[in-house]
């Protein structure tokens, strides 16, 4: 089940707010969802954000794409840069890993491979 972060339309007509939530990607935009995480008031002044960092966290740790929209409020509640942190530190962790014995050698060339190998070097000598 792919999971977003996205915007959830509410409140009267011309007077959007909007509740952050985690839903499936398959479900409408006003539909079923799986948790709200925060809620955007664009139409304050200034545009008030509220987010629940630690459930955004949890999400985007989980694996849970933000839309373009929800990507730039984390950024400005400062939720995406924790998020990059972590993520940076988990990256290095795995750069650490030892590569695997035999896992890129000479032999693991496909059978096709070795047969095109074949046929340039017969090229090369003038066989056909």
């Amino acid at each position: 089940m792919p999971v977003k972060l996205r915007l959830m339309r509410v409140g009267k007509k011309k007077q959007p707010t909007y509740r952050i939530v985690a839903a499936d990607s398959r479900s409408p935009r006003d539909g079923r969802f799986i948790e709200i995480v925060g809620t955007y008031a664009p139409r304050s002044d200034p545009s008030e954000i509220t987010l629940k960092s630690d459930r955004a966290l949890e999400w985007l740790s989980k694996g849970a794409q933000p839309t373009e929209t929800v990507r730039k409020l984390l950024e400005i509640s400062g939720v995406w840069g924790e998020y990059d942190s972590t993520r940076a530190v988990k990256t290095a962790k795995d750069r650490t890993r030892p590569a695997r014995k035999g896992s890129a050698g000479a032999g693991s060339k496909s059978p096709r491979a070795a047969g095109d190998a074949a046929l340039a070097a017969r090229a090369g000598t003038g066989e056909g």
